[in-house]
């Protein structure tokens, strides 16, 4: 399939079956990449290296519960047009489009590529004349070009924009909502190596994002708007963090001041917490702050802002102690609600509630965390247990500490707490006017007892 030559058509092939796609990477962001082209009615071959996702897929079924996906599969496998595999060259060969939805992390600062690198070797040995191929995860400014490139003319012995295609398009997506975030809320952004790559990436994606496709000048232009997304989420978080600690020093409810100041269109002061977690906020600075490293600029913001969020976990277990302290409980239980990185999803990635728990047991207490929607976690310490029964996690504890904002939290029954247990809210969705006598506080708030 000439998708580089054949621009003006590309929406009566993909409707007629003719543009066949591979997703590589079908973890949170890829399974629901390929929802939303299955939804478009496309050819879709998901790629995962693990047999037990390929074959969780293959049955239409996902390890990740975002919403619509799993109908998407299902509906595609009774037409035929959904297969998975781990043969990442052979999806290469059989597909048009390829969709490289593999995760980023950290290797100490710096980006982990290695994940791209692996797919990028597979694309590249079935890359044909005509072929496609779009990075979506965040990277540094820079890898589209510099890393991925090279690999895929090397490996092929094709040359871009005269044989294939090769564009950036940054998965912009909220856990939960994903397939709607893509369908519908947000444009696409997409950049190419080329005007065929960047003409052909935005027809394609023009077919599944209702608000349109924005076309950057440049991929590293486009690469860096990603970070900066995250960074500015990061600075926002950190500092509504530093306001929160302002307020609780000064006796009054930094709740109630956001809340005031937000009516206000030029405020958003952001909501603090115990930390910031998931595969995306606590990344992306540092994947600016080293390549500004690299350029000899400045992100005093960026780095300062980082530092006070990593630290939220010891400040707020600190905090929560001080309690205890207060109770003069001795040998404390105490209970995490919440495991996850945020409310109402099971993703754990990066939760600062782990570091909350490394503190607690630092500081000798005995420690369950409570989550709703994780039901099993290797990564917790060999002392720590994990339940799924709320009533069970809260009747023996002497202080409950919120660290993660699943909804259910906001409703607990204060008669199911221990008479004399304290509550640490490091997520200000309780209403302390509910807990009566219990010894209360939490971030930006002052003790109440």
């Amino acid at each position: 399939m000439q998708l580089l030559s054949k621009v003006r058509k590309i929406k009566n092939l993909l409707a007629n079956g003719k543009i066949t796609i591979s997703v590589y990477g079908l973890g949170h962001v890829g399974a629901s990449v390929a929802a939303v082209w299955l939804r478009a009615g496309a050819k879709v071959i998901g790629v995962d290296k693990l047999d037990s996702v390929v074959k969780a897929a293959s049955s239409g079924n996902s390890f990740i519960s975002e919403p619509g996906v799993i109908p998407a599969l299902k509906k595609a496998l009774r037409e035929k047009r959904f297969t998975a595999t781990t043969d990442a060259v052979q999806a290469s060969k059989e597909s048009d489009f390829k969709v490289i939805t593999v995760p980023v992390g950290l290797v100490g600062n710096t980006a982990d590529l290695s994940a791209v690198e692996d797919v990028a070797n597979s694309i590249a040995m079935g890359l044909k004349k005509g072929d496609l191929v779009s990075l979506n995860p965040t990277v540094p400014p820079g890898t589209t070009e510099e890393f991925l490139l090279p690999i895929l003319e090397r490996k092929s012995d094709l040359i871009r924009e005269r044989d294939f295609g090769l564009i950036y398009s940054p998965e912009r997506v909220y856990e939960g909502r994903a397939l709607k975030d893509i369908e519908e809320n947000y444009p696409a952004i997409v950049a190419g190596v080329g005007p065929r790559s960047l003409a052909a990436g935005a027809a394609l994606y023009s077919l599944v994002c209702k608000k349109g496709v924005i076309r950057m000048s440049s991929i590293k232009a486009a690469e860096t708007e990603k970070s900066f997304e995250g960074i500015y989420r990061d600075v926002n978080i950190a500092l509504a963090n530093e306001l929160a600690k302002i307020c609780e020093r000064l006796g009054i409810d930094y709740w109630e001041v956001r809340q005031a100041a937000n009516s206000q269109p030029y405020s958003n002061l952001h909501k603090p917490g115990t930390g910031v977690g998931g595969a995306c906020i606590p990344l992306y600075p540092q994947f600016i702050m080293d390549v500004a490293a690299k350029v000899k600029a400045s992100t005093d913001i960026t780095s300062l802002a980082r530092e006070i969020n990593s630290l939220m976990p010891k400040y707020c277990v600190q905090k929560a102690l001080s309690l205890l302290n207060r109770n003069q409980s001795a040998n404390p239980r105490v209970t995490i609600l919440g495991l996850a990185f945020r409310g109402g999803v099971s993703d754990t990635r990066f939760s600062p509630s782990y570091d909350v728990i490394q503190e607690l047991l630092n500081a000798g207490c005995r420690v369950t965390v409570h989550d709703p929607y994780v039901k099993n976690d290797h990564n917790l310490p060999e002392p720590v247990t994990l339940t799924n029964k709320l009533d069970e996690a809260l009747s023996d504890a002497d202080l409950i500490i919120v660290a993660t904002d699943h909804p259910e939290y906001a409703r607990i029954n204060p008669k199911r707490l221990r008479a004399n247990a304290a509550i640490y809210d490091g997520r200000g969705i309780l209403d302390r006017s509910r807990f009566g006598n219990i010894l209360f506080s939490g971030i930006g708030r002052e003790v109440i007892s």
